[in-house]
């Protein structure tokens, strides 16, 4: 005696070894044995065999029409039995044959837009509505499958729909699975035995490569679009003083956001009061207000090769840039100096108009101010050279400063590799196409100018960071623990030591149009300003503040997406730099496992060859091809430049090594390409209802 039966989902057939009153011993043809539920016994039968059975009952399921099924069918609950007899005997008082008792349990199954289920081997059919609705449903997904077929074909012949065009970062990068613009990828995939992207690269979904890095950083970053809506700057309310200094800022001639500029006074009395003026947006653009949730929402500039994204409507920038002709709401901190000593005195914070002078530029100056012209200036005062006084003191005083940092710090800083910067051929300004002619310059990195700025600044995000502390106010801070390896920078509330800087704490304070929380904690420093002691009482934001926190969160993202992407796109501007200009052969430094780092371009590479080089060897490498959807690029070392490595190199390539452009890896996509396996016992599977 045979059994046919239902479990776990799949219909089996076998021989019945043995049978109790609740279960029974059944053996499957793959001589597997099973217990058996005697509930779950749908059709007893003595042949044909089980295999048979299966195969005849399959076929002849297929001619069974189910619009003709549902008629005959009972309007009460019936079984698969009753259905058989009544679809395929032409006398009612006698019973199906097995074989067709089989086939109606499989069409019935298979079937449950026609009949529900009611009980092992029992239904009921669905009312008419509810079956049309089924049925326009059904030859609704008949379409989808076709025309994600079609779709597939399409692709398969190097051809890319319209509907996938449109859809391809969402494919990509954050897909709905169920879509058919993403299945047909799949399909497609799957059948011409491609990678998605090659696929879709072949069939010309991906014209550009530049669009594809730019479109798919929108795409994650910003979905609505980089547009602003109309806004009108506000003026700041407060009545400010004008200042007494004359100030002037220091920046690349590409500068638009100029926060911060610098006043010397005093020269040659014997004290000297610094001043470092920082845009004050803060006074204007207040917590909640609809330009701060549009900074909020971006919450840094982003910047690339010849295009920027700027934080803050360009009306607003404009309004509170430090532009150099006009008298500017700024927050000031002057310090108070000894003039042969260099010793701080006081510092003092204030809010008024400064007289912006002059906007220096970097790629105009740097090579006037270079370090043997502050080196002149000590025996010789440049009284004739514009600002040359004031920059001959911020020098020395900047040098003095770097060294008080690097005791604290426990080693010297030390950047032997240069800064570079990229210069598009597109003077319209507008979005890159990515074709354009690309120059790449070197400015080495610390330039006297460079080291002017960063130390004024260190100094401001420095001392504002322990003046929020000493009132009790919260700011955002930038922390390390110590210099030891693995330990990293972190953001928190809290005025912790900065080990990699050398100062005790340091809070962003001197970027307001241009990074966010630069602008909150400028709100948090006019409060105090306003208030004095007070200041916890009346700043916008509260110690253990959650909204402090959920911005910290938000821009420890953001500004990682934004640096990410900068690095990619300009490695893809490197590469162009490359193809542009016909080079086959580069000059690298071995710093890592089999990587290379290009001697006078931003690139970091594997090279073959490269294996088991000590870090700083100095090498010749052949290039290879460039993809620029992967922005990859290898090299093969064919020539050992240097015989000996120097060892101070070396010590440079370790201490840097945490802040190299890394080599170009696969681009991580999320098109799923796995199949689900069928199960071993698997005779026919009973669909889900």
């Amino acid at each position: 005696m045979f059994v046919l039966f239902e479990e776990a989902g799949k219909f089996l057939a076998g021989r019945i070894l043995s049978e109790a009153d609740s279960s029974l011993q059944v053996e499957l043809d793959s001589g597997k044995r099973v217990k058996l539920k005697a509930a779950n016994a749908l059709l007893k039968f003595e042949k044909p065999a089980p295999a048979a059975l299966i195969s005849a009952g399959q076929k002849l399921s297929e001619e069974i029409e189910l619009d003709l099924a549902w008629e005959f069918a009972s309007e009460e609950e019936f079984s698969f039995a009753d259905l058989a007899r009544d679809y395929f005997s032409a006398d009612p008082s006698k019973a199906a044959s097995t074989e067709q008792q089989a086939a109606a349990l499989f069409r019935l199954f298979e079937a449950p837009h026609y009949f529900r289920r009611a009980g092992k081997g029992r239904f009921k059919k669905a009312p008419a509505e509810i079956l049309q609705q089924a049925l326009v449903a059904i030859e609704k997904k008949k379409q989808v499958i076709a025309q994600i077929s079609a779709w597939a074909e399409e692709l398969g012949r190097g051809e890319c729909p319209a509907a996938i065009r449109e859809q391809l970062y969402k494919i990509l990068f954050k897909p709905d699975k169920n879509s058919p613009e993403y299945k047909a990828v799949v399909e497609a995939s799957r059948a011409t035995h491609k990678a998605p992207l090659d696929l879709l690269q072949q069939a010309g979904a991906i014209a550009s490569p530049y669009q594809f890095h730019w479109k798919r950083f929108l795409f994650e970053n910003f979905p609505k679009g980089t547009g602003f809506p109309a806004v009108q700057a506000p003026a700041a309310k407060d009545e400010l003083p004008l200042a007494e200094a004359q100030a002037f800022s220091i920046d690349d001639s590409s500068t638009t956001e100029i926060d911060d500029a610098l006043s010397v006074q005093g020269l040659g009395s014997g004290q000297i009061i610094l001043g470092i003026h920082i845009a004050a947006p803060g006074l204007a653009v207040l917590p909640g207000s609809p330009i701060d949730l549009l900074g909020r929402a971006r919450l840094s500039t982003v910047y690339m090769p010849g295009y920027k994204l700027t934080m803050l409507p360009d009306e607003v920038v404009q309004t509170y840039t430090l532009q150099e002709g006009r008298n500017c709401p700024a927050l000031s901190l002057y310090v108070t100096l000894d003039e042969a000593t260099l010793a701080i005195t006081a510092t003092n914070t204030r809010l008024e108009l400064v007289p912006i002078v002059s906007n220096l530029r970097h790629d105009k100056l740097d090579s006037v101010f270079t370090e043997e012209f502050f080196d002149a200036a000590h025996a010789t005062p440049p009284a004739a050279v514009q600002w040359g006084l004031e920059l001959s003191f911020l020098h020395r005083l900047a040098r003095h400063l770097k060294a008080q940092r690097e005791v604290v710090r426990g080693k010297p800083e030390n950047f032997n590799r240069p800064d570079y910067n990229f210069s598009l051929d597109n003077p319209s300004g507008k979005e890159p196409e990515g074709n354009e002619r690309v120059s790449i310059t070197i400015r080495k990195r610390g330039s006297p100018l460079d080291l002017i700025v960063a130390e004024a600044m260190i100094l401001a995000n420095s001392t504002w960071g322990e003046w929020l502390a000493e009132h009790s106010v919260p700011g955002i801070y930038r922390s390390q623990a110590s210099l030891a390896p693995g330990v990293k920078v972190r953001m928190g509330t809290k005025a912790l030591p900065h080990a990699g800087i050398g100062v005790k704490s340091y809070a962003w304070s001197t970027s307001p149009l241009r990074r966010y929380t630069d602008l909150v904690n400028q709100w948090q420093i006019i409060a105090c300003v306003k208030n004095g002691r007070t200041a916890a009482l009346v700043a916008p934001f509260k110690p253990k503040d959650t909204e402090l926190f959920s911005i910290i969160s938000s821009f420890d993202g953001a500004y990682s997406a934004y640096n990410g992407f900068q690095a990619g796109i300009e490695r893809y501007w490197t590469l162009k730099y490359i193809q542009q200009n016909a080079l086959t052969e580069l000059t690298a430094t071995a710093f890592k496992d089999n990587l290379v780092r290009a001697d006078d371009l931003p690139l970091v590479l594997p090279a073959a060859g490269a294996q088991g080089l000590p870090r700083g060897a100095r090498v010749r490498i052949k290039l290879g091809a460039i993809d620029e959807i992967t922005l990859d690029v290898s090299g093969t070392v064919i020539e050992r430049l240097d015989a000996v490595v120097d060892e101070a190199a070396a010590e440079q390539v370790d201490e840097e090594d945490n802040e190299s452009e890394m080599a170009a890896g696969p681009i991580s996509i999320a098109v799923d390409m796995s199949m689900d396996e069928p199960a071993a016992d698997a005779v026919v599977t009973a669909p889900q209802s």
